[in-house]
């Protein structure tokens, strides 16, 4: 682990891999940290510096005052490209990691070699849900961190996973109950206010579209319209909920190592 000093605070980060190696950028999803990259970690890091990290408010990052955007997420992550010496890297970010990933397409093309979007969407739920979860925390505070933890499974995971492996699945919801409250809005603030469906065909480095078919948050749909507004997009699903690289694993790793190691 290591820390970049930001105006505001500290950006916690880890690399693993050859310090020689392109660099690959893993970017969480909300509520989770950079633990949630786990099972790629061992493939990923033959091929790649990998380089994943805390978003702004969550696990060991600084929770800054105010609701954020995914504008001030994106520049964290080129924040932490300048001070890494890093021109250009790969970039897979999952959920809201996969907006991040649609802002700096759209603004920072130039600083990416590839983007991978992940059970993501051009514009996820609506203001009705990400005002009701805001309020609920803000006023719950830690608890409700707790309870949110709890009903996250089935959103998260297919029953089938929750059953199989119930320790994951509780390691990586129990990343959500140890989020900051005010940080964990903050960042709903900024997944409400993200819409890139009018702009998605200004990214022009190659991009890869993962979906899972039991996702209810980020449907195919959602994965589909992605790859029809980016030329040139690959696209594709697998048997999982929200966080397919968690459930699927191997496999999901597999398919987009093929794609990193093509571009």
């Amino acid at each position: 682990m290591a820390h970049l000093q930001l105006a505001d605070g500290v950006l916690n980060y880890q690399i693993d891999g050859p310090a020689d190696a392109p660099v690959l950028v893993l970017s969480n999803s909300l509520g989770t940290d950079l633990g949630m990259w786990d099972k790629q970690i061992p493939l990923w890091s033959q091929h790649f510096r990998v380089l994943r990290y805390d978003t702004r408010g969550h696990g060991a990052s600084l929770v800054s005052e105010g609701f954020y955007s995914i504008e001030q997420l994106g520049r964290d992550v080129l924040a932490l490209l300048d001070a890494l010496d890093i021109h250009k890297a790969h970039f897979v970010g999952l959920s809201m990691g996969g907006l991040i990933g649609q802002w700096l397409g759209i603004n920072a093309g130039e600083r990416l070699l590839s983007v991978t979007l992940c059970n993501t969407a051009a514009k996820i739920a609506n203001d009705e849900v990400w005002n009701t979860r805001i309020d609920t925390v803000l006023k719950g505070g830690q608890q409700a961190m707790v309870d949110l933890r709890d009903g996250s499974l089935a959103r998260w995971f297919t029953p089938g996973f929750v059953e199989q492996q119930p320790a994951e699945a509780q390691r990586i919801c129990q990343m959500l109950a140890q989020t900051s409250p005010q940080g964990y809005a903050a960042n709903c603030a900024a997944v409400r206010d993200a819409d890139y469906r009018e702009q998605l065909g200004r990214i022009q480095v190659p991009a890869l579209i993962v979906a899972g078919t039991e996702d209810v948050v980020t449907t195919p749909e959602h994965g589909r319209f992605m790859q029809n507004g980016i030329a040139g997009a690959e696209y594709v699903d697998f048997p999982a909920a929200h966080l397919s690289n968690v459930e699927i694993g191997d496999a999901f790793s597999q398919r987009v190592l093929d794609f990193l190691l093509a571009h």
